[in-house]
């Protein structure tokens, strides 16, 4: 955030901004939570987690019908980075 540049209109309003999270940090912080168990979730639901296994390996060709443009295995992209 050091490298940010703000102008002084902005830094006032991120200041009160900033302020009143603070103050609202503040007020939860007052909050009495003795016995209170921590929530990890606001469901009773849990996570199912199922094997982590590839069931569509096999579609290689199709996936590369779709591509615009592909060399062999690969797709090929528009370049996002340059040297400028």
């Amino acid at each position: 955030m050091a490298k940010l540049e703000l102008s002084a209109t902005e830094a006032d309003k991120f200041t009160e901004q900033l302020e009143k999270i603070f103050d609202l940090v503040d007020t939860l912080a007052e909050v009495d939570t003795e016995g209170v168990q921590p929530t990890y979730s606001v469901t009773e639901m849990r996570t199912v987690l199922r094997e982590d296994v590839a069931d569509n390996a096999h579609q290689l060709e199709a996936l590369l019908q779709n591509a615009p443009e592909h060399q062999e295995t690969l797709i090929k992209v528009p370049a996002i980075l340059t040297e400028e």
